[in-house]
């Protein structure tokens, strides 16, 4: 459908190919695989099958220089973010906004890039504002391309003799957005009005320079414009660094064998990932779906529609066909909500990207060919494809990262029956807490923070292995805590404590990876507000095959305490909680205002000075029957304080004994006999299939749920009819039944 402000563009406009328009090379390429099925028409890949070394060297010399770009940039950067978490990365696109070949880092934009570059393509940028060598665009609108405004763009054009060859994008996450609240991920907004500093796709820069009005414009809008305007320019130069490595390319090869490479080599993409897909996964359709609670019942800080309980549905999908077709589907997702969570299409399919790198491609040779051969069918009107483009879309990641721990689970029952065991994941958790917040600063600035120490969780369980411990987060393949001094110098919260959170792995037969927690005091500053984000009602990193799911989340805040009265008489201070339970700082510390609670997803809460905050973070959900855990596994565990010794005999049916230093030893024999009676006990328990679905259907029928479900299944019924009807299918219920 055209757009009201499109501009028509006259042929001496044009800068394609062969005098065409952007646009005109765009809607070929569309209808080339649309017709063809293949990138471009490619019936055969000619440069890679009559020269295929020279054809791996153009490969190898453009990824080398994305990588160069990106650890040259990465390394002149002063934000945080980008220094300590390696939060960049840099891709090169053909003329029309297709990834050619991509760096390492933060992967889950590559695509995001790509619809921006189309839309600036379609919405007429060749005519107004035009695009010129030395141009320098913008964007961080989700509802245009990105997952939210707190990932920037930044993408300039390549030239070579007036003609447009392909664009360079970088992208960095940013500390605060000047929302209404501090923080780069900051909600509590019902709208796109209250979401900071959107850049929609416009001209920054020009002769390879940012315009001074945009960077005033940023200064003043933002409440770390030094990171945001440092973070331009590491982007900037990063694309200037990808441009120059294209251009010796073609020095080189010449320009029609560039442009020949980059049209197979995405042809390639697509083969190779169909092929991967028919190799590992076994076709069919595999359910998995998942839940993200909201629980802003009774919150007087917004509007009395937006303060309520609400539950996301994401009943994921993934159909595998026997040609290699992957299909991933969220038909029955609820509806969009006034809140900060919803996300546009383009993050659905960045998250859809950096998963699949992290799964079936797990290689260098990555590209746009991935995305021509899958397909993600997103309802319109729901939360993963709102129809309403003035909802706040600042924290998408916290409906987005939920839904795909169904593909990952699904991914994991196709490989297995397929036998590639050592593939098999139960999942990932959320990445969760993320601590966010602002204030007066220790330099006594008003300022914002973000962490990012949250890109490090556990990972979930192998199929033969335990997962791994506080190391990685679905949508950055390089998770890293960062260093505590890098996090204290930006923010004015000192670390009392960093270490493993015990009892937050998935229990199974094999393990999750454990998650930590960070014991903070607010420190040298009069006030800051906080935010604690993360699921504390329901699980969405379950396990698999028998496996528990991780931890969720709770908070555990001390206000007005006595910390400055035992700092100065030396006393002890908490290094850490351990078990909620038994907790180890509440007895150290008195405090006017405890707040312990399930509550995991707040508002910004005011915080003042030697005030204790508590994140938590998460562990991996775990994989098969606890109760076929190697009692060793297990005697390993407690002595490593990655499990608490009630949850060994509960759920493992462990037995065993401590000595004087705490050290356990599990007995083997008693161990098995108890787990036998464990089983007995199971047995004595159950009931046939049948009379549960039978029990749960009466439920169903009388509507017998707490409002936020019911609302959810309401609204997906609405939304989604084939899905209604499924749902109806499955309980046998009346055709017309409705919640």
């Amino acid at each position: 459908m055209s757009l009201m402000w499109e501009k028509s563009i006259n042929p001496k406009d044009a800068i394609g190919w062969n005098g065409q328009t952007l646009k005109q090379m765009l809607e070929k390429s569309e209808k080339y695989l649309e017709e063809t099925g293949r990138y471009a028409g490619l019936t055969e890949l000619e440069l890679k099958q009559q020269d295929p070394i020279r054809y791996e060297r153009i490969f190898s010399r453009l990824r080398g220089g994305l990588v160069n770009a990106r650890e040259i940039a990465l390394n002149i950067s002063a934000s945080p973010i980008v220094k300590e978490i390696g939060e960049l990365c840099f891709a090169l696109y053909t003329p029309e906004g297709d990834s050619i070949a991509l760096s390492t880092g933060i992967i889950v934009h590559v695509h995001t890039m790509s619809d921006a570059i189309k839309y600036m393509i379609r919405n007429g940028w060749e005519a107004n504002p035009k695009i010129r060598p030395g141009d320098v665009f913008g964007n961080n609108d989700p509802f245009i391309g990105d997952v939210h405004n707190s990932d920037v763009h930044t993408i300039i054009p390549i030239f070579h003799e007036n003609e447009l060859i392909g664009w360079a994008g970088g992208v960095t996450h940013e500390i605060d957005v000047g929302a209404s609240t501090p923080g780069s991920m900051a909600y509590g907004q019902t709208g796109r009005y209250e979401d900071g500093l959107i850049v929609t796709c416009e001209k920054i820069g020009e002769n390879d320079e940012l315009y001074a009005s945009y960077e005033l414009r940023a200064k003043k809008a933002v409440r770390a414009p030094m990171y945001w305007l440092l973070d331009e320019r590491t982007r900037l130069a990063g694309c200037q660094m990808v441009r120059d490595a294209v251009l010796r390319v073609i020095e080189e090869e010449g320009i029609e064998t560039y442009k020949r490479f980059t049209r197979e080599v995405i042809e390639e993409g697509r083969l190779a990932f169909r092929d991967r897909v028919k190799e590992m996964l076994v076709p069919g359709k595999y359910e998995a779906p998942s839940f993200m609670d909201v629980p802003f019942e009774g919150e007087v800080r917004m509007p009395a529609y937006a303060a309520k309980n609400q539950l996301m549905h994401a009943p994921l999908e993934l159909e595998i066909g026997k040609e290699g077709e992957f299909v991933l589907s969220l038909e029955g997702a609820n509806k969009w909500g006034y809140h900060s969570f919803n996300c546009p299409p383009s993050a659905m399919q960045g998250a859809l990207w950096v998963q699949l790198t992290q799964t079936l491609i797990p290689n260098d040779k990555v590209n746009d060919g991935a995305y021509f051969a899958t397909r993600c069918i997103l309802p319109k009107g729901s939360w993963s494809n709102p129809d309403n483009e003035t909802l706040s879309t600042t924290l998408s990641w916290l409906f987005l990262i939920p839904s795909f721990t169904g593909m990952i689970r699904s991914l994991g029952r196709a490989y297995q029956a397929r036998g590639y065991v050592e593939e098999v994941s139960a999942g990932y958790p959320g990445t969760w807490n993320l601590t966010m917040g602002g204030g007066p600063n220790q330099y006594g600035l008003d300022s914002a923070f973000t962490s990012f120490e949250h890109s490090c969780q556990g990972t979930g369980a192998g199929f033969i292995k335990d997962g791994e411990g506080y190391c990685a987060a679905m949508w950055n393949p390089e998770g890293d805590m960062g260093d505590i001094e890098a996090w204290e110098i930006l923010e004015p919260l000192l670390y009392l404590g960093r270490r493993v959170k015990p009892q937050t792995a998935g229990m199974g037969k094999y393990r999750g990876g454990s998650g930590y927690e960070s014991l903070r005091m607010v420190w040298k500053t009069p006030e800051q507000v906080i935010f604690n984000v993360g699921e504390g009602h329901v699980f969405h990193g379950a396990g698999i095959f028998g496996g528990y799911p991780g931890n969720t989340g709770y908070r555990h805040n001390l206000h007005n305490t006595n910390i400055k009265e035992l700092i100065q008489k030396q006393l002890p201070l908490p290094c850490r909680e351990g078990d909620p339970e038994d907790s180890q700082y509440s007895p150290l510390v008195k405090a006017e205002k405890e707040v312990l609670d399930y509550r995991a997803l707040t508002l910004a809460e005011d915080f003042k000075e030697h005030d204790l905050y508590l994140a938590v973070q998460r562990g991996g959900p775990g994989l098969g029957d606890p109760l076929e855990r190697d009692p060793k596994a297990i005697e390993q565990d407690l002595n490593d304080r990655d499990i608490l010794p009630r949850f060994a005999e509960r759920v493992f049916g462990a037995v065993f004994t401590s000595d004087d230093k705490g050290k356990y030893r599990v007995d083997e024999k008693a161990t098995e006999k108890k787990r036998k009676q464990i089983r007995k006990e199971r047995a004595a328990k159950s009931i046939p299939a049948a009379e549960y679905i039978k029990q749960q259907r009466e439920q169903i029928t009388k509507g017998d749920f707490y409002y936020p479900v019911r609302d959810m299944y309401v609204s997906s019924f609405e939304l989604s009819e084939k899905w209604a009807n499924k749902f109806r299918a499955f309980w046998n219920l009346p055709a017309n039944f409705k919640f």
